[in-house]
């Protein structure tokens, strides 16, 4: 589990209200740039932002302004699709050529707003001022003078000031009489720092995997194309289906026979078991083997539930182990998976029927028989549990 850094810093409006955030990319903890590979910053903020931290966690409604570099200015590499919520930054490095003004002409015409960072006027910029929102003037290198002239210059556009850099109330001031709109800096605020986890590469793409065999709307061809792209997991599931352990009378020669013959809830239960088994490999060997138990108790004891979906129960005791397996809380890992809401409220408070099982489960687990005492059947919880020993038990030397 890899450690990211991002940084925020608010921007305001004339009225200090907080109109939106710029994100930094941040190196490690000390909350300084360190850049070296512009590319890599820029693409390790997009990934921080959106995908491990989630944007809304970081700048709930506002705007995000994030520094863009030349590749993804031009179409040479790929923006997230939020075009709503996420302002360009072009560096003040950038070369402006045709291929810049294209692409920001492109990207103005998609819905993306622009803003223009560290802004020195000089006519070349003028076809960049036609397809930008934003103007950033760093307010701490340009004299009194100056800074009036570029106002003047830029009020002839359809465009907003933003004022950066600001350190003192009284350049806050000069500004706001100057007629700027935004204001950013350290006088109101230093970055803060957002510190999250990221899955690794591999782990990422078996969480993927698990999360597109739990939608529930997924058909028979739509299932096997999904377990067909991982050869590993054709292959094991496979191997499982026609083993001793199964028991079929008929060799099993395909995902689609077997889909066919199982039905597409059995396959999908086998299947998500097969790529938790994946992510144990660095876990001790009995985690796993809880999670095993925990599925098989939850299917049987859910079998007296009238309104159960067939492997429901078996995915909630399941994926009660996910968190330890990924070192991250439920509610992360939740976020990725499709589950439906009676699932995921079963894993991360216990309510609903599901819930109080899993509930009941981890309770016969630790021998809290006290808490027990009138919440269950204990008949039906001993058989389950000796139940799912066994099946556990004689699992594991299929699955190894």
């Amino acid at each position: 589990m890899a450690v990211i850094f991002l940084a925020r810093q608010p921007i305001y409006d004339r009225q200090l209200n907080v109109f939106a955030y710029e994100l930094l990319y941040r190196k490690k903890a000390s909350n300084e740039a360190n850049i070296v590979d512009g590319d890599e910053a820029t693409t390790d903020v997009i990934i921080s932002a959106l995908m491990d931290i989630g944007l809304e966690n970081i700048v709930g409604t506002k705007l995000a302004f994030i520094n863009m570099t030349r590749g993804f200015l031009i179409g040479e590499l790929p923006l997230p699709q939020m075009h709503e919520q996420i302002v360009l930054e072009v560096l003040e490095n950038d070369v402006i050529d045709d291929d810049l003004i294209v692409g920001l002409g492109n990207l103005s015409h998609t819905g993306y707003q622009i803003a223009l960072n560290d802004f020195i006027y000089t006519p070349k910029f003028d076809p960049l001022l036609k397809v930008s929102q934003f103007v950033k003037l760093d307010v701490s290198i340009l004299s009194d003078i100056d800074l009036q002239k570029h106002v003047s210059v830029l009020r002839s556009h359809k465009i907003k000031l933003l004022a950066e850099r600001v350190e003192s109330h009284e350049k806050f001031e000069q500004c706001k009489e100057l007629g700027f709109d935004y204001f950013q800096g350290f006088f109101f605020c230093k970055p803060q720092m957002f510190i999250g986890k990221r899955i690794e590469g591999n782990r990422m793409i078996v969480l993927k995997l698990i999360s597109e065999l739990q939608n529930p709307s997924v058909n028979i061809d739509e299932l096997e194309n999904l377990i067909g792209r991982d050869p590993t997991l054709a292959y094991h599931l496979l191997r499982y289906m026609n083993s001793a352990f199964y028991a079929l009378r008929i060799k099993i020669e395909s995902i689609k026979h077997a889909l066919t013959l199982l039905g597409t809830d059995e396959v999908r239960k086998w299947a998500s078991l097969m790529l938790m088994l994946r992510l144990s490999d660095e876990k001790p060997k009995e985690l796993m083997l809880t999670g095993m138990m925990r599925a098989k108790m939850a299917e049987i004891l859910g079998k007296s539930d009238p309104n159960a979906v067939s492997d429901q129960y078996f995915s909630v005791g399941l994926f009660s182990i996910l968190d330890a397996l990924m070192d991250m809380s439920l509610e992360e890992i939740l976020e990725t998976l499709p589950l439906t809401e009676e699932v995921s409220l079963a894993l991360l408070s216990h309510t609903g029927k599901m819930g109080e099982v899993l509930q009941n489960i981890k309770y016969y687990e630790q021998g809290d028989w006290d808490t027990l005492m009138h919440l269950i059947d204990h008949s039906a919880y001993r058989k389950a549990y000796l139940q799912a020993i066994k099946w556990a038990s004689d699992l594991g030397s299929i699955v190894k």
